[in-house]
């Protein structure tokens, strides 16, 4: 029987998507630091994404290991290697990834079977729903993982669990979330985006997932409770169990490489990165990163690029996918911005950006590991969410925490389909957005105010007389009580 973190084995399971996975690789290594084992479950090729981490970890004598289990993607009508969300070419096609991930279940128990220690605990994606029966069969206990924050999950529970949007008649009409502390309004598309249930594989799957979550022992949230307390109690009550905030996770990055190495592989030199940045003004350069799953045709690429042009301001734009046509038009575009924007293609190493003095706003997609990290960085952000959670995580920016300033962007477009859409946003909506976010005067300086002010919070929430460290040792004592209880049981 476990009596201390260091008798304890925590298994992982990590979603295959960036916005899901790095946290959880985070939180990994945080446990380890605790002096737990910790075992991953994860893929090949996603394994190669967080492996220097989990090398850097392990030479610094952490108890991590990662264990790689083969998806079965041919049999699911997949390309074999296609192990990520963000290699899908559409969001049609994820139902068939949820279907290898559903056949990780047996191989999973194989290994955790044979563990040494054996698993102490289950902490998985909440879309890994079978981790809850093989907890049970284990005779442990397993935490859900949420990848957004708990404003946006106690949202979610209302439009997932009520019949609000049925009322509703057009995608397009603005309506007030019911039984919130703050006057949210969305529109029907904007808030059913995520768990979308078209074919009835995806309605038993959705199904599945929210039973599973109901019978976890707990939810672990990458947030911090000072950040949005009301929202904490709200989702205990709604779920009915303990909620432990635990992050900003990204916070306990504090080297160059940890930071420079969190995700993907840079598509720029970390050092090239920080010697442009070391060339600009403290807080006057804004970072434009659109998440690894963005959806952007090449006009409302170009468009984009016109409204940062137009600003003046210095920035930094990271374009993760560059057909031939934008690269074209990206060749005379850098020569004219040469002197005040660098241009990032493919991944970028975004913690790194934003730990930069330089870097004074921020454009999101919303995705939330990006909203936490802008606003551990202590920057206000301009909001350009596309589709699933972002509209929610945008809400919460502008009208929650008002840290954001929106883009106007109001129709969410899925994975694949942004050539059905064309440009969404103009730029001098782009440009008005930019400017009033770096501005530092009136309204301006208040955001700015709020946000560096956000940001102090959230790096005292994960020092150890923080809320998140504390609630990492309650998260870690409620896994011993939990085996005791077992053992007592048995």
């Amino acid at each position: 029987m476990a009596s201390s973190p260091k008798d304890l084995h925590f298994v992982l399971f990590p979603l295959m998507q960036q916005g899901h996975m790095i946290p959880i690789i985070d939180i990994a290594i945080i446990l380890a630091h605790r002096n737990a084992t910790v075992t991953i479950i994860t893929t090949p090729v996603n394994a190669t994404r967080f492996r220097p981490a989990i090398t850097r970890a392990t030479e610094a004598n952490l108890k991590i290991q990662v264990i790689e289990l083969q998806l079965r993607l041919a049999d699911v009508g997949l390309p074999e290697g296609c192990e990520n969300f963000d290699m899908l070419p559409s969001s049609d096609l994820f139902g068939k990834m949820y279907a290898a991930m559903d056949m990780l279940e047996q191989p999973s128990e194989n290994v955790l079977r044979r563990l040494t220690p054996p698993p102490s605990c289950i902490i998985s994606d909440n879309q890994f729903p079978w981790t809850t029966d093989l907890a049970s069969r284990l005779g442990i206990p397993r935490f859900v993982f949420h990848g957004p924050g708990c404003f946006t999950y106690v949202c979610l529970n209302i439009v997932m669990n009520t019949n609000i949007l049925n009322e509703i008649e057009s995608d397009s009409d603005y309506f007030t979330l019911p039984g919130i502390p703050d006057r949210i309004e969305m529109t029907k598309a904007q808030a059913g985006g995520w768990g979308k249930r078209e074919t009835k594989q995806m309605e038993e799957f959705f199904e599945r997932m929210e039973t599973a979550a109901d019978a976890a022992n707990g939810i672990v949230v990458n947030s911090f409770e000072e950040l949005e307390p009301e929202y904490v109690k709200l989702l205990e009550v709604a779920k009915g169990k303990k909620v432990w905030c635990i992050g900003p996770v990204s916070l306990r990055n504090r080297s160059f490489l940890d930071l420079a190495d969190r995700g993907n592989k840079a598509g720029i030199d970390e050092h090239e990165c920080s010697k442009w940045l070391d060339m600009k003004d403290p807080r006057s350069v804004i970072l434009v990163c659109l998440g690894s799953m963005s959806s952007f045709c090449n006009e409302q690429m170009v468009e984009l690029g016109l409204g940062l042009e137009l600003s003046n301001v210095p920035f930094i734009w990271c374009i993760r996918s560059i057909t031939d046509e934008t690269h074209r038009w990206l060749s005379g575009y850098e020569e004219r911005v040469k002197d005040r924007g660098l241009i990032v293609r493919g991944w970028a190493p975004q913690a790194l950006i934003l730990s930069h003095e330089a870097i004074g706003g921020f454009v999101t997609h919303c995705g939330w590991n990006s909203t936490l990290e802008g606003v551990s960085a202590g920057v206000p952000m301009v909001t350009y969410p596309q589709h699933a959670d972002q509209f929610l995580n945008e809400r919460f920016l502008v009208d929650v925490l008002k840290t954001g300033v929106s883009v106007g962007m109001d129709v969410p477009v899925a994975v694949g389909e942004q050539d059905k859409f064309g440009v969404m946003v103009r730029k001098e909506s782009i440009k008005m957005a930019v400017e009033r976010v770096m501005d530092d005067e009136g309204e301006g300086k208040a955001r700015r105010e709020r946000a560096r002010e956000l940001g102090e919070m959230a790096k005292r929430a994960m020092t150890e007389a923080g809320s998140s460290y504390l609630n990492t040792t309650l998260m870690i004592q409620d896994v011993i009580e939990e085996l005791a209880k077992n053992t007592k049981q048995i």
